[in-house]
């Protein structure tokens, strides 16, 4: 496993994952929020085109990342049937800085210290979306088609409206 930085090199774990993969990505400085709404103002987009990348704890201790847009969340049932699991969950922050170099409010899976699976809901394809850059007061946008191809992650229905 990659040692862990502090905060300060997600950042640059960021932009070295997506410029390897091809994968154009635009970062923009923003103001911190106190939600996801709020962000969205911020940045001028529908809380909609701001995609969360959730760690999902398996119950085999392995890790997978849930990329949900923001005004959707995950459907457990639908996503423990896709992975074929009777658990999944939710660790707590400490364990997902663990399984992935970065804290809460900045996690993408470009540049995780591990390569764990993406599943990305299908409502994000074809859009242009908004994303954790990997430190705090960072956005990043990306084409959501692009992203998904780049990190071969596998699309499907895996939300439900919040």
């Amino acid at each position: 496993m990659a040692e862990q930085g502090t905060t300060g090199g997600g950042r640059e774990r960021f932009l070295a994952d997506a410029a390897a993969r091809g994968l154009d990505v635009e970062i923009v400085e923003r103001l911190a929020a106190r939600s996801l709404e709020e962000a969205a103002g911020i940045l001028g987009i529908r809380p909609a085109d701001i995609v969360k990348s959730l760690v999902v704890k398996h119950k085999d201790g392995s890790f997978l990342f849930a990329l949900v847009p923001g005004d959707r969340q995950i459907s457990w049932p639908k996503l423990r049937a896709l992975l074929g699991v009777n658990k999944l969950s939710l660790p707590a922050a400490d364990t997902a800085f663990e399984a992935t170099g970065y804290e809460r409010g900045t996690i993408t899976p470009l540049g995780s210290t591990r390569p764990w699976p993406v599943y990305a809901d299908q409502t994000i394809t074809g859009r242009r979306i908004s994303m954790g850059a990997g430190e705090h007061g960072y956005s990043a946008f990306v084409d959501a088609d692009a992203l998904t191809a780049a990190l071969g992650a596998v699309v499907a229905d895996i939300t439900e409206p919040n």
